[in-house]
């Protein structure tokens, strides 16, 4: 994919890998709808880009990932603003095992329902004209986390979810690919839930083994993860791809 002038909308927008992503596609020149149920830091975000790469570029939108009508508006805004979509990032994420309904929710609930209204706008034998759709996982999709049971299971549902709409988008035709991106450790908000017992709840308890493997095997910054979402969106041969980003070995794939 060509990312100059291609359209993108990406959950969780306005601050962390979020932010990244964006600010990564805007220097491609592509244009960016920044969707985001922070308001106050939406505006902000918008505001640099605007500084940085015009006022053109880029959009901001209040939304409630969770919520289908709100959804189904920023997706009907972002094709009447710019024209079409190409690009869907489902970012949006959370970790609070104390509301463990709610991580489910934002986390996969609301990552199929976007990917499918994306569906809607792209699908090439649906008369779209195809796209790209990248869903944030985590290495927690691989290994168990004694901390964050829940947060681990939304992630593996991902990974199950990204492959299995990937294989489908091939069998049928629907001209676009999906892939999944799994950084290891991250510095950004949600990393730092490890800290505080009213997002963990009972398995507060486990918190120092968490640091130990941060420890271990170090902390990315957004800007090392943005380089791998990029590598997705432009290399037209991966579908059905899961992304992994560490410190130790970089940007590699899982091999099923």
């Amino acid at each position: 994919m060509i990312l100059k002038n291609c359209v993108a909308l990406i959950t969780g927008a306005s601050q962390g890998l979020g932010k990244a992503f964006a600010e990564a596609l805007l220097k491609k020149e592509a244009k960016v709808v920044i969707c985001d149920i922070n308001r106050a830091q939406g505006a902000v975000a918008k505001a640099e880009f605007d500084q940085r790469y015009g006022p053109d570029r880029s959009m901001f939108m209040a939304c409630d990932v969770t919520s289908l009508p709100q959804m189904k508006d920023v997706f009907c805004e972002t094709v009447q603003t710019f024209g079409r979509l190409d690009v869907l990032c489902n970012n949006a994420g959370i970790n609070n095992e104390s509301s463990w309904e709610k991580t489910i929710s934002v986390n996969l609930v609301a990552l199929i329902q976007a990917s499918y209204l994306a569906l809607e706008h792209m699908r090439c034998d649906h008369g779209g004209k195809g796209g790209s759709i990248v869903n944030v996982a985590s290495m927690s999709g691989f290994i168990p986390a004694a901390h964050a049971p829940v947060y681990t299971a939304s992630k593996h549902g991902v990974l199950g979810f990204t492959r299995s709409l990937a294989e489908a988008s091939r069998l049928g035709n629907y001209g676009i690919r999906i892939n999944a991106l799994c950084p290891s450790f991250v510095n950004t908000s949600i990393l730092d839930t490890i800290n505080h017992e009213e997002n963990l709840g009972t398995f507060y308890q486990f918190k120092d083994s968490v640091k130990n493997l941060m420890n271990v095997f170090g902390v990315l910054e957004p800007s090392d993860i943005a380089e791998g979402f990029v590598q997705l969106l432009e290399d037209d041969s991966l579908n059905g791809a899961v992304m992994k980003i560490t410190t130790t070995k970089g940007v590699h794939f899982e091999k099923y």
